[in-house]
């Protein structure tokens, strides 16, 4: 399991030439690591002086969508692996008769849905990550406004990371109702995500720089 090893080791077995893990982990991963980044800030936030008890409830109701974001993406770091190595073990299946090129061809198409669907579901995390790094950059504790910056850059990068994953393995599918739904809902995080990185981006160069 990715998530278990220590950090030098998953990065050297990502420096490996192994295919996997590759970008679609790592875009889990930086979902995850700004989840946990917007998880710190809002516990600074929460016991900052002068907090309201509405606020506080608030800013606890988002550290509470953190860190189940951060859980569910920390899943999605092996889940991307696992979902490539799928597409890898159908490519191996054998095709001497008709019948093992048909039964092939299935589990080709079968994975590669697979492989395009799991970094989609990244993406839509990747993306509530990084409204509620919004939220943080705009309500957070001060003190920790540089922490909500980069886990607005983590969540971005995770977005724009999934999305590519995403279109390289519609690519291969054939089944164009599939590409068409997939590519349109990729489309919307895409604007979206930048959407809300802009503003974000405006906000901390206002405040920062």
């Amino acid at each position: 399991m990715l998530m278990e090893m220590a950090v030098k080791d998953f990065l050297e077995e990502l420096a490996s030439g192994s295919p996997a893990p590759g970008g679609g982990s790592v875009s889990a991963l930086a979902g995850a690591l700004g989840a946990a980044l917007v998880s710190m800030v809002a516990r600074l936030t929460t016991g900052k002086a002068g907090l309201d008890e509405k606020e506080r409830e608030n800013i606890q109701h988002l550290l509470e969508r953190s860190l189940g974001l951060m859980e569910s993406l920390s899943c999605g770091v092996d889940g991307d692996t696992e979902a490539f190595n799928r597409v890898m073990q159908a490519y191996r299946m054998p095709r001497e008769t008709r019948e093992e090129k048909d039964l092939r061809s299935r589990a080709i198409q079968e994975a590669l849905q697979e492989a395009a669907s799991h970094p989609l579901q990244v993406a839509r995390e990747c993306l509530e990550v990084l409204r509620l790094s919004r939220e943080m950059v705009n309500r957070g504790n001060p003190n920790a406004l540089s922490d909500a910056g980069v886990a607005a850059l983590l969540a971005y990068a995770g977005v724009v990371g999934s999305l590519f994953n995403v279109a390289i393995n519609l690519e291969g599918i054939k089944d164009q109702e599939f590409r068409r739904r997939l590519g349109a809902e990729k489309g919307f995080l895409m604007a979206e995500a930048s959407g809300i990185f802009a503003e974000i981006r405006s906000l901390l160069t206002t405040k920062l720089l």
